[in-house]
């Protein structure tokens, strides 16, 4: 069984082509988001956490969002501690709900310290024992604490670190041609506290995490100039000029230790791909074909990195990985239009754009999934442990942030006041 659910969104959807894709273009509409969520037996049951009303629908939210089924209603008693449950443990093992969360908070010091133990119903046995963290008493130290939490839960259940405290950068675009302005925000990755990092009359492109989640490369194009490469860190202060040379420099993107960046650029002729260290200097140019060559990405363990070209001809973008090592260059897609590459953490899946579908193919280049036709020149971005996508999309002249999981689990959008584009997760801050 499964039930389907429709979302209303006002935004206002415009598109500029970027690189080799087509440019798309829309009136203000209104956006109808659909997404349909499976329906299944409960995994999970979440006992709102004791003096608590923070954190608990924050964990419930973000565990929905899985392929685990979660739920704090109709439960039969509300335990604090898995030392409450002695002698009731037959009338939870009575639901047929394998897993049990229960927890509370107290405060030491001025901060709030949560307790907390995921329980395996059938056996009582509590996973790893009892689980603590402290966090300030605010609402967005509490709200981050929940996403932690959540991670750990996750973790306990399915063996898989969660990825609910990442969080997710994405352009957001107000107007045209020369009273476009476009703004860089960063949101928790369900979609709440939202804020601006950076705003720009001009375009703002290819924003990229470094490891840490602690700063963000990204492009910008101002009236009447090349776009340029930028380093800030999220936390707050000014941008740094990386690429301070003549020509488009684009689509930067952090090694695996955050140290150097690879980027496109044109300043020595056509697009060629270039690596920096990540606070500036010398560029290093890597691939020079006679051929525009753009989107470089490294892979997670840093000894090769894909990228795309339109050697074999024009608009016909192929994507290719090069190793450091070798400097063996080969080809990964297979046929069509294919754009955009990103690796999942593991390296053992790519994130494409195949025409106008997000897409994602195996390490050898045979497409696994397919995410539907987005409308735009955007490709999916994984979550930090790949079980989830976030991608941007115009169809039907309808555009839409969305958050999907790959195994199943609620698919929810994001809106704002113009058209989003390029959203990109970052593992948790550290």
């Amino acid at each position: 069984m499964r039930t389907h659910k429709k979302l209303l969104i006002t935004l206002l959807a415009s598109a500029s082509g970027l690189l080799v894709a087509p440019s798309v273009f829309a009136e203000p509409v209104v956006l109808q988001l659909d997404y349909e969520i499976p329906v299944q037996q409960n995994q999970v049951a979440l006992v709102p956490f004791a003096g608590d009303s923070v954190l608990s629908p924050v964990i419930l939210n973000d565990l929905s969002r899985t392929e685990l089924t979660v739920t704090s209603r109709d439960l039969p008693q509300q335990p604090r501690s898995s030392s409450e449950l002695a002698g009731t443990l037959p009338v939870w093992q009575s639901l047929g709900i394998p897993y049990l969360v229960v927890g509370s908070t107290r405060s030491n010091r001025g901060k709030i310290v949560i307790d907390y133990e995921v329980i395996e119903i059938k056996s009582g046995q509590v996973l790893e024992g009892k689980q603590s963290l402290t966090a300030d008493n605010n609402q967005q130290s509490l709200r981050y604490a929940g996403h932690v939490i959540a991670d750990k839960v996750y973790e306990l259940i399915t063996g898989t670190p969660g990825d609910f405290s990442g969080r997710i950068a994405y352009i957001e675009e107000i107007g045209r041609g020369k009273d476009k302005v476009s703004r860089l925000k960063v949101m928790d990755a369900d979609g709440e506290n939202a804020r601006t990092i950076t705003e720009v009359n001009g375009s703002i492109f290819s924003p990229a995490w470094s490891p840490d989640g602690n700063r963000i490369a990204y492009s910008v194009q101002r009236e009447k100039s090349y776009p340029t490469i930028y380093v800030q860190n999220v936390s707050g202060g000014g941008a740094n000029v990386l690429t301070p040379f003549p020509g488009s420099n684009l689509s930067p993107s952090f090694s695996p230790d955050g140290s150097k960046i690879l980027f496109s650029s044109s300043y020595q002729g056509s697009a060629d791909i270039y690596e920096i260290s990540a606070s500036g200097g010398q560029p290093r140019r890597l691939i020079n074909w006679p051929s525009s060559e753009v989107q470089p990405s490294y892979a997670p363990d840093g000894k090769s990195f894909v990228f795309v070209s339109d050697r074999t001809g024009f608009n016909q973008p192929r994507i290719y990985r090069h190793e450091f090592g070798t400097g063996r260059t080969t080809q990964v897609s297979n046929s069509g239009y294919a754009t955009s590459p990103q690796f999942n953490s593991d390296g053992s899946q790519i994130a494409f754009l195949s025409g106008r579908s997000a897409a994602i193919m195996n390490s050898n280049g045979a497409v696994t999934t397919n995410l539907g036709n987005t409308g735009i020149d955007e490709a999916p971005s994984f979550s930090p442990n790949g079980k989830r996508v976030v991608y941007a999309s115009i169809q039907g002249g309808k555009g839409v942030l969305t958050i999907k999981s790959l195994n199943g689990g609620e698919a929810f959008g994001k809106s704002g006041q113009g058209i989003i584009r390029s959203p990109v997760w970052s593992a948790s801050p550290k």
